[in-house]
């Protein structure tokens, strides 16, 4: 299985362009050892060829952009996109959808929850029928596992969450199952398992044991404390009221990745406030104590 991180960061990059916290500041003046991010997402594949795009981020031209495979230039209009999988209607990894209009009809894989949002609160699936057909909607069952066909070799296993729908949806006060989920990925050829969740509020034991089964984990790295935002003055609320688990403090991220069995360990969808994007940080050694590893752009893993 190839993995590819297009963008490691969470909602509006890093550095957030109409931000001057520390972080942000800090990277345009030059003074902070970090580098640049944009809005999460992955793509997979089970050859280097065919390649199922897992979220689309707002920054998703930029991200095609600086990876080769997904300009394969076999046609005179070609893309390595075969598949979209939305984990969830965030605005940060639905909006991309939007600029990968000229390509339509994508199929696109999700729940019924995140259809239902954007069919009504963010209609995207309606705006873009007036593009080629649009998207062809795939739904995802929350029980048992699916595979798309331009990666056979692929399985894709969805798991509920908890987290939070977003601001504009129907339902945002009103959660139900399949308005977030994380994904268990098998290469049925090597073996090899991936765990990832850019969005997790809750670990129960049930999720930690899937999340021991994994060989390698991208897991939700948007916070390092809870009032982090608060602190650092630019949000009133906490991580866990936007649906994510803070690394810092007790029953955090740093908590449940200790609890797990040696296996390579990342986190992703990093919130332009959190420490751990300043390489000389105490919060990034304490990281790299516990082998925890930090996506980023551009980052390849093979599986």
């Amino acid at each position: 299985m190839y993995i590819q991180i297009l963008g490691s960061a969470a909602g509006g990059g890093f550095p957030q362009w109409n931000c001057n916290c520390v972080n942000c500041k800090g990277f345009r003046d030059g003074t902070l050892n970090a580098r640049a991010r944009t809005q999460s997402s992955i793509a997979l594949s089970d050859g280097g060829i065919h390649w199922v795009l897992c979220n689309a981020s707002p920054d998703i031209r930029a991200q095609l952009q600086g990876f080769t495979p997904m300009q394969p230039a076999r046609a005179l209009r070609d893309t390595g996109i075969d598949a979209i999988i939305l984990l969830d209607s965030q605005i940060d990894h639905t909006t991309g959808l939007l600029s990968l209009r000229e390509g339509c009809p994508h199929s696109v894989w999700c729940t019924d929850m995140v259809h239902q949002d954007l069919t009504t609160g963010f209609p995207l699936f309606n705006m873009l029928t007036h593009w080629n057909g649009g998207l062809d909607w795939q739904r995802i069952e929350l029980e048992g596992s699916f595979i798309i066909p331009a990666c056979p070799n692929l399985r894709f296993t969805p798991l509920p969450l908890r987290s939070a729908a977003p601001p504009y949806s129907p339902h945002r006060l009103d959660p139900h199952p399949g308005d977030n989920i994380g994904l268990i990925v098998e290469d049925l050829k090597t073996g090899g398992k991936l765990f990832y969740a850019p969005s997790l509020g809750k670990v129960d034991d049930d999720l930690l044991s899937r999340m021991a089964d994994a060989d390698c984990l991208l897991v939700d790295g948007t916070m390092w404390d809870d009032d982090e935002m608060q602190r650092r003055g630019v949000g009133t609320r906490t991580g866990r009221e936007m649906g994510h688990l803070a690394q810092n403090g007790p029953g955090g991220m740093l908590e449940v990745l200790e609890r797990l069995p040696e296996q390579r360990k990342m986190l992703i969808h990093i919130n332009n406030t959190n420490p751990i994007l300043d390489e000389d940080s105490p919060e990034r050694a304490e990281l790299n104590r516990r082998g925890v590893e930090v996506a980023f752009d551009g980052m390849s893993i093979e599986l």
